[in-house]
């Protein structure tokens, strides 16, 4: 048995043996339970499933991809454009599509207020989403 001998070291020491005849028990218990519940995943409910003739939905949204330079510039597709001529474009592809979205790139040094006035334009125009673009590997710059 694991009880230790009352004659040995007297009073008060700890036992120097483990019992683990529980943990022994409780692991074959377990092994056991999931030897006898892993068949039940595998096997699956047959479904039979209603058959019908409607076509897939492949339609992409149209992306906006819009630049802002440090000094506040708007570029859409390489041209550069002032903020009344880019909610015009943003109009444009609001009504042409219904899906349309704006990828927004701006420089690390760009004001923020030229940032929510771009927002605020392509929210007028009628664009509902508006995503920020950056970039992954670059690294904050330490304070």
């Amino acid at each position: 048995m694991a009880f230790g001998s009352f004659g040995e070291g007297g009073p008060g020491m700890p036992m120097a043996e483990i019992n683990t005849t529980p943990l022994v028990d409780v692991m074959l218990v377990l092994l056991v339970i999931f030897i006898i519940t892993a068949p039940l995943f595998q096997q699956a409910v047959p479904v039979d499933l209603p058959r019908v003739a409607a076509s897939r939905l492949d339609e992409k949204p149209q992306v906006l991809r819009v630049s802002l330079d440090g000094a506040g510039r708007i570029h859409l597709d390489g041209a550069v454009l002032d903020l009344t001529a880019f909610e015009a474009r943003c109009q444009e592809a609001a009504q042409a599509r219904g899906s349309s979205e704006l990828h927004l790139h701006a420089e690390r040094t760009t004001p923020y207020e030229e940032v929510t006035r771009l927002m605020a334009a392509a929210q007028r125009a009628g664009l509902q989403k508006i995503a920020f673009v950056t970039d992954p590997g670059a690294q904050a710059p330490a304070r």
